[in-house]
């Protein structure tokens, strides 16, 4: 997939300010650690994760989307009258009907003429929503459009701590739940727009990108709701093998894609998992691990708000400069898997 004109004219993220620690939750978790004789600091110490942040509790996830909405139009230079398609890619969403992008649209306080729906595709889905915005803007459809994902990962996080401290499990059987753990939350927007719509100057360019299925892997994640809860099983180990060699050959298609080689990027931006899960990608795909920006360590895994979260991070610190070349490498459950090519 090729783009022509599209440009992210602005990105903003928006972050809880409740912390938890992995050893604040491995405390909540003190009766299963004494009854499995589990040694403490394990958390951490497999993931690389030291903290996660949390929205308050009742939060919805059309909240966080709309803090980020907002935010992002606070860097922009379009009015929301202009924005004319409107996506919520997030994992998380209020409910089955309506879409969660007609309440974060009304909250933001976009237009009414704006083309408005969901986008759902594990943690690929913010991704999956700057693809379709690109196209609609290179094929005329739309001029300005802006993308959200507002991840809550409170209700999953507390409802995982309680099965493990209720249910009679045993190591073996704790497995499934313990990437539920590395859970955090956050949110993220970006408006694309038209090139022609940008003041004269250098350019956030959507350039290129490749896609690729795995979908023989589907079972490997599954999450969904459970009463009023959430509830995710997952098989850590394959889906870490597995996806890593999904992200190889999808690296392969990327580089016909783009023209780009290894060593073309400036900046690797990869779906924030844990510390196991960027070591062996970089070294399967065979990428240089100095050129990564991450964010898993004070944030866990935000679902499909990591990724662009931890880009507008590395904009807003200065390690990502005008001129620079990122591939942006996005991997979910199902499993799928997509890199783009950004020309900041």
């Amino acid at each position: 997939m090729k783009f022509a004109h599209a440009c992210i004219e602005s990105l903003a993220t928006v972050l809880p300010e409740e912390i938890w620690s992995s050893a604040q939750i491995e405390e909540r978790l003190r009766p299963l650690y004494e009854r499995l004789k589990l040694p403490a600091g394990r958390l951490e110490l497999m993931t690389g994760i030291k903290e996660r942040r949390m929205w308050a509790a009742g939060t919805r996830p059309s909240e966080a989307s709309a803090k980020a909405g907002r935010a992002v139009l606070q860097r922009s230079a379009f009015k929301p009258d202009q924005v004319e398609a409107f996506m919520h890619c997030a994992v998380s969403r209020d409910m089955l009907e309506p879409a969660t992008a007609s309440f974060a649209h009304h909250m933001i306080g976009l237009g009414p003429h704006a083309h408005l729906f969901d986008v759902s595709n594990a943690c690929l889905g913010f991704l999956n929503g700057l693809v379709t915005l690109g196209a609609m803007i290179d094929a005329g459809q739309i001029r300005c459009g802006m993308v959200v994902a507002g991840e809550n990962g409170r209700p999953l996080v507390d409802q995982t701590i309680q099965h493990l401290l209720t249910a009679p499990l045993d190591r073996n059987a704790i497995k499934p739940f313990f990437a539920n753990l590395t859970i955090g939350s956050g949110a993220v927007a970006a408006i694309l727009c038209h090139e022609d719509m940008l003041p004269a100057g250098p350019k956030h360019r959507l350039r290129a990108g490749a896609c690729l299925a795995a979908t023989q892997h589907s079972e490997l994640c599954q999450g969904d709701t459970s009463g009023q809860g959430l509830q995710m099983e997952t098989d850590s180990e394959q889906l870490l093998l597995a996806g890593v060699e999904v992200a190889k050959e999808t690296w392969r298609l990327f580089e016909q894609e783009t023209g780009w080689t290894r060593a073309t990027p400036d900046h690797l931006i990869c779906h924030q998992v844990g510390s196991t899960h960027r070591r062996k990608l970089y070294e399967t795909v065979g990428l240089d691990l100095a050129k990564d920006f991450s964010t898993f360590d004070t944030l866990g895994n935000t679902g499909s708000a990591a990724l662009p979260t931890a880009l507008a991070l590395a904009v807003d610190r200065g390690n990502v400069k005008t001129g620079d070349k990122v591939a942006l490498l996005g991997i979910g459950s199902g499993i799928n898997s997509l890199m783009l090519a950004v020309e900041w």
